[in-house]
């Protein structure tokens, strides 16, 4: 069954004139260090560092799998990809924001190459689930890739028709995957950041196709 918030459905993306005003300034705090890492949480991208931004699902799982990865300086959760300026967890769970649940990583490429980093993303979801992952529904769990340089989106987009062959070859369909260069990103309340080093029962499954990419 389709969840109908306010009228608006879940799994479709708002346009702006149907979108939550959001506001002008962030509502709530974000926490300053990494609970894991130790490294800032809000932090410009250090010389030599890069950074990009994944939706794969439940944010707080999909944080975890990228902050256990060498090379990886420092994660957090966040909001981008919508209509809705700062907006918060309740109102991009409405779906009236049209904003993804993504992590956003900042990375050394000397030590971890952004390809590695396709690799784990792909790996670690269903890429063909469109508006879902498992049993979470809405367009805030759809598997997007925000790009932050030209060359981050030659590589996703070589890296979607490679995992495509394969996906296809373990008999799967279609992968729904959008790619799409990073306009503006929302961090995350700071109850979210590094969820699952707070609450190590926490429920958040990650859903893999078993698909390898390598």
């Amino acid at each position: 069954m389709v969840t109908l918030i306010f009228g608006t459905r879940k799994t479709e993306l708002p346009d702006a004139a149907h979108a939550l005003p959001g506001r002008d300034t962030r509502a709530h705090d974000v926490g300053s260090r990494h609970a894991v890492l130790g490294t800032p949480i809000e932090t410009e991208v250090p010389d030599g560092m890069q950074e990009t931004v994944f939706g794969l699902g439940c944010f707080w799982g999909e944080e975890k799998t990228f902050w256990e990865v060498p090379g990886v300086w420092s994660t957090s959760v966040g909001y981008a990809g919508g209509q809705t300026p700062n907006p918060t967890y309740d109102e991009v769970c409405s779906g009236r924001t049209g904003h993804a649940e993504v992590v956003r990583v900042v990375f050394d490429p000397e030590q971890v190459t952004y390809e590695q980093l396709l690799g784990t993303f792909w790996e670690n979801h269903d890429p063909t689930q469109g508006m879902r992952q498992g049993n979470d529904r809405g367009s805030q769990y759809r598997s997007i890739i925000f790009t932050t340089t030209p060359e981050q989106a030659a590589a996703a987009e070589a890296s979607r028709e490679l995992y495509q062959q394969k996906m296809t070859a373990a008999g799967f369909g279609r992968i729904t995957t959008s790619i799409v260069p990073l306009d503006e990103y929302f961090y995350a309340e700071e109850q979210h950041q590094q969820y699952l080093a707070k609450n190590p029962f926490g429920y958040c499954p990650l859903h893999s196709t078993g698909v390898s990419y390598a």
